[in-house]
């Protein structure tokens, strides 16, 4: 892996260039929701806005990022998975980017003065719970300990980027979602032996894409 400086202005001068967009993220869906989003691309007018914070942050010589495990709560149709921190926009936030630090400031103990946007992805439309989320990239500087939110974490995994580029941590799995449906062959990365799929590993899907 490459050096501190060296990674994130190779990412930085990525993420400032075309992205790889739908064609990436959609690698790492399945088969009926990618005939959706290609027959479908636009989300509804009504769709509620959500943001969420990839963070990098240097450990000995690799660079891991920060994915949460959501508490098991029957109201949230995204119950118990595995996910970036992140959450709904709200008015006082300003702009989005404000949401993602927010959240993520709220979900895993972190000050969002310790984070540095450094790039977006692009959003992708989540049609079970309607939102629309936009992913942003920083770096987390000063990594110390982090902290679950009681009542909304369950647990924080704190993998590398490099696991993810990894063939043995890239599957399909058969799955069971918030709202009791059974999905088949669903793309998914492994974490902890937790899947990691869905929105979230479209997301990983077009960072990766974009560094490479």
């Amino acid at each position: 892996m490459m050096g501190n400086n060296t990674f994130i202005n190779h990412v930085r001068e990525r993420l400032e260039r075309p992205l790889p967009g739908i064609e990436a993220q959609l690698k790492m869906t399945f088969a009926w929701r990618a005939e959706q989003l290609k027959l479908n691309p636009d989300p509804p007018a009504d769709a509620k806005t959500a943001c969420v914070l990839m963070m990098l942050w240097q450990k000995e010589s690799d660079w891991h990022t920060v994915l949460i495990q959501r508490t098991q709560n029957p109201r949230d149709r995204h119950s118990g998975q595995v996910s970036f921190p992140g959450g709904r926009h709200e008015k006082n936030d300003g702009a989005l980017s404000e949401t993602a630090l927010r959240e993520a400031e709220e979900e895993v103990g972190i000050s969002k003065n310790q984070v540095e946007i450094i790039g977006r992805l692009t959003q992708l439309y989540i049609p079970v719970s309607n939102f629309v989320v936009h992913p942003f990239v920083g770096v987390l500087h000063d990594a110390s300990d982090f902290n679950a939110q009681p009542g909304e974490v369950d647990a924080i995994y704190t993998p590398s980027v490099k696991h993810f580029q990894q063939p043995q941590n890239k599957t399909t799995k058969e799955l069971v979602v918030g709202t009791g449906a059974l999905l088949n062959d669903v793309p998914c990365y492994l974490v902890d032996e937790k899947a990691v799929w869905g929105a979230t590993a479209m997301i990983i899907s077009e960072f990766l894409e974009a560094i490479n």
